[in-house]
């Protein structure tokens, strides 16, 4: 059977579509979606206190001495939870500059119902790089060890808020790569030297703090602030209504623990297996688990206009370990102009078993960077976690230099529970445009889409492609590649690598004599350079 995805680029259809390419467009406005988005949020009207910086950082980092001693590890934490906890309702707290003083340095502090954090432009807030104050008591926080994790209190918290939120032109860097100053492991590791150690011949569990947690409540705002450097994960959720995340800057490792380019040699790099002697220069690749924006059990999210380069997942939308009955508990998510790097990609799961419906993605545009850790859009789930994941539109994706641009999978890990059979269907990529860059690795990539079966339950994976274009076939994974259906239209389908067999069927709604849908417009510009100084890349 012939279908016109399978055309080569140098076919007239083919060139027809290409000439096309000339166009940019960034950021790329759909009137339907853009009108789902909320309003653009605004700095606060009213400062209840203004704080002034008394410490001073110089390329992105505090001296080490000013805290070397983990007696000095957090000198502004009480004035800062002071002011969150002493300032009404619809005001905030703006952390702000004094002469040469430029810095905040605190350790664990909570965000308050219905106050705002403020850190002006040029001023970071820095977290202690001290374990003993995020240990939950039992003295394992900083620690890498086996079948034990998760012991260390988040930096940031937020339970059961109303209209809070952290906004400002500033920073927040939870100085991740910075040497850890207490516990068993004083002075001779970082906390991403700790997450390497899950890739060591003996698996070990970090016990790395996440940066920002946000458990409950309704309505927190992110606006404009930069996020560096978290040793676990940036910003997890559970159970929030209402998050919004508009024009932040996300990036781990930053240049404070690394080189332009990531050009580390490989001696000042952590290693699995040795934690004797602190890292000095990290890559993304080696950063594990530093998701960017993980909202788990969450509804009515949205992220737009934002920049995220990290170790880990860009963004992993969860839904796992509801304590509701209510399903999905996952629902209603927009992510609207944004532009990934590094990163595991524009994620859902693994925990997905609480249910995952009505996601929408447009204007996405990822630049992987050649990196072999490198994932576009992703579907990750098994059968000891899945659950229901439906109504996934992506549409308008940008692409190159990605080694995987698409993974729909149920097969996540190799558990042999069967229990949660994954479920995965009405997915739509839309004007979706994978792009060669001239000397890339990965103009040559792999996909990975399958749907679930097992001995009493097979669940197909459902999902429409319409106006999909690689510029050359991809290689596929061939173990997961069975239980799909396809339905291929109106728009084209060109050289995606369709593998028919029992199991494997397509509906083609392509018309190939009369194209009318060219390739999305994806130039050189429309790739945007990570628009911070703090920037390896």
């Amino acid at each position: 059977m012939s279908h016109p995805f399978s055309v080569p680029l140098n076919s007239g259809l083919a060139l027809l579509f290409w000439a096309f390419l000339a166009q940019a467009g960034t950021p790329r406005h759909n009137q339907e979606f853009d009108k789902l988005l909320p309003p653009e949020p605004t700095m606060p009207t009213q400062v209840c206190i203004e704080l002034k910086a008394k410490l001073a950082a110089k390329n992105w980092r505090l001296p080490d001495e000013l805290d070397n001693n983990p007696q000095q590890s957090s000198p502004d934490s009480k004035r800062l939870q002071a002011a969150l906890e002493q300032c009404p309702v619809g005001s905030s707290v703006k952390l702000v500059g004094d002469g040469v003083n430029n810095a905040f340095l605190s350790g664990p502090f909570t965000i308050t119902s219905g106050v705002t954090l403020w850190v002006d432009k040029g001023v970071t807030l820095f977290a202690s790089r001290s374990p003993a104050d995020y240990d939950l008591g039992d003295g394992v926080c900083g620690d890498a060890l086996p079948k034990i994790k998760n012991r260390c209190e988040a930096w940031i918290t937020a339970t059961d808020t109303v209209n809070s939120g952290i906004v400002g032109e500033g920073a927040i860097d939870a100085r991740g790569g910075s040497i850890l100053t207490s516990g068993k492991r004083a002075y001779k590791t970082t906390w991403w030297d700790l997450s390497m150690q899950s890739k060591a011949k003996v698996k070990l569990e970090q016990n790395n703090p996440r940066m920002i947690q946000l458990d409950g409540g309704k309505n927190f705002t992110f606006y404009k602030i930069s996020l560096f450097n978290s040793p676990k994960f940036h910003v997890g959720s559970k159970e929030v209504d209402g998050i919004t995340l508009w024009g932040i800057k996300l990036l781990t490792p930053s240049l404070a623990y690394s080189v332009p380019g990531y050009q580390c040699k490989k001696s000042d790099m952590p290693t699995p297996g040795k934690l004797d002697k602190p890292s000095t220069c990290f890559i993304p690749e080696l950063v594990k688990n530093t998701d960017g924006i993980d909202p788990g059990t969450s509804k009515n999210v949205t992220l737009a206009y934002s920049f995220i380069s990290t170790g880990d997942d860009n963004v992993a939308i969860k839904s796992g370990g509801s304590s509701s009955d209510i399903r999905p508990a996952t629902v209603n998510h927009l992510y609207a102009h944004n532009h990934f790097y590094y990163g595991h990609g524009m994620s859902i799961g693994s925990e997905t078993d609480a249910g995952v419906k009505d996601i929408k993605i447009w204007d996405l545009v990822v630049d992987g960077n050649d990196s072999g850790h490198g994932v576009g859009l992703r579907i990750k789930s098994d059968a000891k976690r899945g659950g229901e994941i439906s109504g996934v539109v992506y549409q308008d994706v940008c692409m190159r230099r990605v080694k995987e641009p698409l993974v729909f999978s149920p097969y996540y890990s190799s558990t042999k529970e069967t229990k949660l059979p994954p479920n995965i269907h009405d997915i739509s990529v839309r004007n979706f445009h994978y792009v060669d860059f001239p000397g890339a690795k990965y103009n040559k990539t792999v996909i990975d889409l399958s749907g679930y079966a097992d001995k009493n339950v097979i669940n197909p994976l459902k999902i429409t492609l319409d106006n999909v274009v690689f510029p050359r076939r991809p290689d596929v994974r061939p173990e997961h590649h069975h239980d799909i259906q396809y339905v291929f239209g109106p728009g084209p389908v060109i050289n995606f690598p369709l593998q028919e067999s029992k199991t494997v069927t397509v509906v083609d709604m392509q018309n190939a004599d009369t194209p009318t849908i060219a390739p999305l417009p994806c130039a050189d510009d429309t790739f945007l350079t990570y628009p911070s100084l703090a920037s390896p890349i």
